[in-house]
Order: C-alpha cells, then sequence, then structure tokens
C-alpha cells in the first residue's frame, strides 16, 4: 500500500519574520543581555563571587587537561591561567578594589561563555543546507536502486520515502503560529540533531534554536550542518556555576524572545537504548521561567511543549553506548565516550551506508503541552484531564499576583518531566526490530532465571540458540499485547507490526542492527541465532516500560 504523501506549506514564507532570524539580526544585543541576566542572577545567589571564580577557574584547568578537544580555542589555557593570576594579584589590592576586580572578571568569564555558546544562524547557509540535506539524502536513497551514475539524480524516491513523519503534525503547526514551541525529543544517535533540523523545514516551520554538544563541532561537516540549523553550543564538560547560568540564561532569554527551542532533555544520547526516564530538569526549567517572567511582563505569549520520539532500526553507535552503559552500571572504570563520526570522512561514509539501506526511520510528533504538562488545543488554549479550559498564570501567582517562587518552580520541571516520559511511551512507534531483540532477550532471561544481567552476557554460543517455533510463539503473544495497547492508545506500532507474524519477525530480523559487523540475531536451520549479546540488550531496552514481561 503506497503510503499518501504531504506537502507542507511554510507557515511564514517571509524569513525576515522567522525568530531566529531576529535573533541572529542582533547577535550582539542578545549575548550582551545574556551575559547582563547571567550576571545579575549570580551577584544574586548567595554564593561569594570569589569562591564561584576559584571553582570555576579550578574545574576548567582541569578540563583543559584531562580532556582536550579540537573545537577548543586555541587560548584556552592561557585565558584561564590569567584569570588565575588576576584573582591572586587582588590579595595586593584594598576590599573595595578587590570587589570590583572580582566582579570584572566574572563579566569577562561570562562574556566569553556566551560568545562560546551563541549560535551564528545565517539565512543563506540555513537555505543550502536545506537544499542540500533534502536534495543529498534523497539521492542516496536512490542509490541501490537505480544503478549508475544517473541514480544520483533519479526522483524516483523522496527523502519523506526513508523518514516517515507520523502523529500530531497539523497540531505543532499551529501552535507554532500560537506561540513558542519547545520540541523535546528522544535522544538516541548523533544523527538526531540533523534528522530534526530537515523534519522542522518539512513541516514549513521556522527553524528552532537547539543546543548541540560541542564536541560535535569538532567534525567540520557536522558543524556547518548545525549551525546552519541554528544549533547553539552545549559543553558537558563544563559543570561550573557560571556556565550552568549562562547556559541556562541562554536558553531562557532565547524563548522570551520567541525562538522556537529544541531541547534533548535526556542531556545526552540514550546509553541504554531505553526510551529515557530520567530526564535532565535545568533546560526545561529555562521554560518554565520564562513563562513565568513572561505572564509578570503581561505577555500573553505562551510556551508550548511537544514530545518527538525518534525510532531507528538501528544505531551506528549501539555497540559504544551499550558497551559504555554496562561498564557504568557494572562499576567499573569510567568509559571514555567514543567518538564514532571523528572526522568529516566518517560521517560523510556512515550516511552513505546509512541511506542505502533499506531501514526506514520514523519521527513521531506529540500533541502539545503547557509548561506544567497539560495538554493545549490547537488554539493553545490549556485543559484540564477533563478537556474544560484552566489558566496557566494561575500556577504562577500568590495571592493575586504572579511571583518567583524557586521550589514551587521546581515541583512544576518535576511534574512536566514525568509527562514528557509519560507521552515518550506514548508516541513510541514499536517496530519489530525492536520487539524481535525484546523477545530474545527475554528468553534467554527466562532460561537461565538464577544469572544476572552479565551472566546472561556472557553465555557461552551453545547457550544463544533459540528454536524458531518457541521464538515465534513469544513474539505473538507479545505483539498480540502491543497491539491492544495500541488500540487503547497507549503506544503506536509501525505498519509492518500490523501483518502476520511470520512477515514482521522477518522484518525485525532483516533490520535489526543491519549496519554493525556483527549481527544482534540471526535466522539459520529454524534456530534464531544470537551473536552478540550486548547489542541485542541494547535494542530489546527500547520496549522496556510496557511492562510486557507479564506476557510471556
Amino acid at each position: 500500500m503506497t503510503r499518501k504523501k504531504v506537502r507542507y506549506d511554510e507557515i511564514l514564507p517571509n524569513k525576515d519574520q522567522w525568530p531566529i532570524v531576529k535573533l541572529s539580526q542582533n547577535r550582539v544585543g542578545f549575548i550582551k543581555k545574556v551575559a547582563d541576566e547571567s550576571f545579575h542572577q549570580l551577584l544574586t545567589n548567595g554564593t561569594p563571587i570569589r569562591e564561584e571564580l576559584e571553582t570555576t577557574v579550578y574545574k576548567e584547568r582541569i578540563r583543559i587537561k584531562a580532556n582536550p578537544w579540537k573545537v577548543d580555542p586555541a587560548d584556552d589555557l592561557r585565558f584561564w591561567n590569567n584569570i588565575k593570576s588576576e584573582l591572586a594579584e587582588t590579595a595586593q589590592l584594598t576590599p573595595e578594589e578587590t570587589q570590583a576586580k572580582e566582579r570584572e572578571l566574572m563579566q569577562t568569564i561570562i562574556l566569553r561563555y556566551t560568545e562560546e555558546i551563541a549560535g551564528s544562524f545565517k539565512q543563506s547557509y540555513y537555505r543550502f543546507a536545506r537544499t542540500f540535506i533534502t536534495f543529498g539524502f534523497a539521492r542516496l536513497l536512490n542509490a541501490t536502486r537505480v544503478k549508475g551514475f544517473l541514480s544520483l539524480f533519479s526522483r524516483q524516491l523522496d527523502l519523506d520515502d526513508k523518514i516517515q513523519i507520523v502523529g500530531q503534525t497539523e497540531h505543532i503547526r499551529k501552535l507554532a503560529k500560537k506561540g513558542t514551541v519547545v520540541m523535546v525529543p528522544t535522544h538516541f544517535s548523533n544523527l538526531d540533531s540533523i534528522l530534526i533540523g530537515w523534519v522542522i523545514q518539512f513541516l514549513g516551520l521556522p527553524a528552532f534554536i537547539y543546543g548541540a554538544g560541542l564536541n560535535l563541532f569538532n567534525i567540520k561537516i557536522l558543524a556547518y550542518f548545525m549551525n546552519s540549523l541554528g544549533a547553539y553550543k552545549v559543553d558537558r564538560r563544563k559543570r561550573n556555576p557560571i556556565y550552568l547560568e549562562t547556559l541556562k540564561n541562554y536558553s531562557k532569554l532565547a524563548l522570551m524572545e520567541g525562538a522556537h527551542s529544541l531541547f534533548f532533555p535526556g542531556g545526552t544520547r540514550s546509553r541504554s537504548g531505553e526510551i529515557e526516564k530520567n530526564l535532565k530538569l535545568g533546560l526545561l526549567g529555562t521554560a518554565i521561567e520564562a513563562q513565568r517572567e513572561m505572564y509578570q511582563t503581561n505577555a500573553d505569549r505562551k510556551i508550548f511543549i511537544v514530545p518527538v520520539v525518534i525510532n531507528y532500526h538501528f544505531v551506528l553507535e549501539a555497540p559504544a553506548l551499550i558497551k559504555e552503559y554496562l561498564k557504568k552500571t557494572g562499576q567499573e572504570r569510567f568509559y571514555q565516550e567514543a567518538d564514532e563520526f571523528s572526522t568529516s570522512y566518517k560521517m560523510g561514509t556512515f550516511m552513505l551506508k546509512f541511506f542505502t539501506k533499506g531501514s526506514d526511520i520514523s519521527v513521531s510528533i506529540g500533541r502539545g503541552m503547557d509548561v506544567l504538562g497539560n495538554y493545549v488545543d490547537d488554539e493553545g488554549n490549556s485543559l484540564d484531564a477533563k478537556g474544560n479550559p484552566i489558566d496557566t498564570r494561575d500556577y504562577f501567582r500568590s495571592g493575586d499576583e504572579i511571583t518567583e517562587d524557586s521550589q514551587r518552580e521546581h515541583e512544576y520541571v518535576r511534574i512536566l518531566s514525568k509527562r514528557i516520559v509519560e507521552e515518550y511511551h506514548k508516541f513510541n512507534r514499536v517496530f519489530a526490530s525492536h520487539l524481535v531483540a525484546y523477545t530474545a532477550f527475554k528468553m534467554l532471561q527466562r532460561r537461565n532465571p538464577t544469572l544476572d544481567l552479565y551472566g546472561i552476557l556472557r553465555l557461552s554460543d551453545e547457550d544463544l540458540e533459540i528454536d524458531y517455533e518457541e521464538f515465534k510463539e513469544a513474539y505473538k503473544k507479545l505483539r498480540d499485547h502491543i497491539l491492544k495497547i495500541h488500540k487503547e492508545g497507549k503506544v503506536d506500532v509501525a505498519n509492518h507490526m500490523k501483518k502476520r507474524a511470520t512477515i514482521s519477525i522477518l522484518h525485525g530480523l532483516e533490520n535489526v542492527g543491519m549496519y554493525h559487523a556483527r549481527r544482534p540475531l540471526i535466522l539459520k536451520n529454524n534456530k534464531i541465532i544470537i551473536q552478540d549479546p550486548n547489542t541485542l540488550f541494547y535494542y530489546h531496552n527500547r520496549m522496556e516500560g510496557y511492562e510486557l514481561e507479564k506476557y510471556l
């Protein structure tokens, strides 16, 4: 059955009206605004300035020595040594002079951080990146279908034949006209940022700003596309209070300026392969702060949270990610993150192979919520559990006034985080590859009830075979339950999941981990053979959270 294609018009054809364009046109002024706000917040947080400075210098010098990156500024060490020297020299100054010098040093650091974080979006670059991704990736899709040089120019397939966008697509378009959208996707691969960037433009939405790991800017081709698609830089090595406050204010003030934003609330790629359940609260908190501050200034614009679930049959980084997860949970030494995309060549080679495989990707757009996790309608009105309109201003009132209450807002962030995780599971689109992995791994565990996880992963080859008929019966039981809760609106499923069990199983086996050197599962001589228990565990984890184990 051929899927009906949809084409979306741009909701703001005049790109000069895009919030991200206005932000980039006032880049210098916005950077100053973020720096001033961060300085003010740090002065009023109750921690002495000198303590903040000493902590920051100490942590930064350790970072430079222990974990340097190519993207780091050439003067990094010299800058922080100078800050340390100038701080030491204050011992010769009067108390008034010392206070002034400490403030000056803090402002210098904040400004440096803000300049580093700030995106450099340009309309011309965005147009080129959009055209290149749409044309280039779509041409790659045809490379294995139309032989020879002409395959690059075939129009047999478009990119949306590969990437299926499902869910509340019209809803998010309507919300983007009414207020500021914060898209919060799951995060499994380094490809996610470029993928979501393409999805945003395909849906006819203005470009979003989004935080991308600074390490990804080591790769020139990836850095170009991320800059072009609206990225600002997030350095997860920097855990000092000054940097974190600056990053938080960059996000908050951009939202207040109306810039649609993309957060990966899991903070980083899922190491286990499981849908994120413990979200980072920092950036989510900026959405709540921004909404409250806009209400305080009588701004009517609302911020809408839209969960998005990305589904791949395979993730290039899976072997390295699950190895890191297992080492961490096994309480062994810290495993430094493998950089699978360490060069532009590796990135390009992967994309070529990825897009010429037959494996599909789906992006599920969830229903919009306000910053308290209440659903909103197409007009942006918040609704209670019974569908009645509610005024979110009331959540920020103390008496008749809208006030700041950090303890209250911290609880709101926790509530919002929980709601996002619930929506992830609801809009997750189950692939057969996920379910065949889940079935096989759970059958291993049932066979070996006395072994812990690490014992299961160390089973000998002869213990890693499952009779196909036995496997099929277990798979059918689990699939029947998945289809049942799908009808109840508790999960989504790919169309191939509704085909006969034998066809669905073969589809899953053909696609699960299809790019890895060792496939997690293969079918041979009427046996399901597990070739790589680690990556099998990774793909199995995608189906955790649905209590499926009860149905085996």
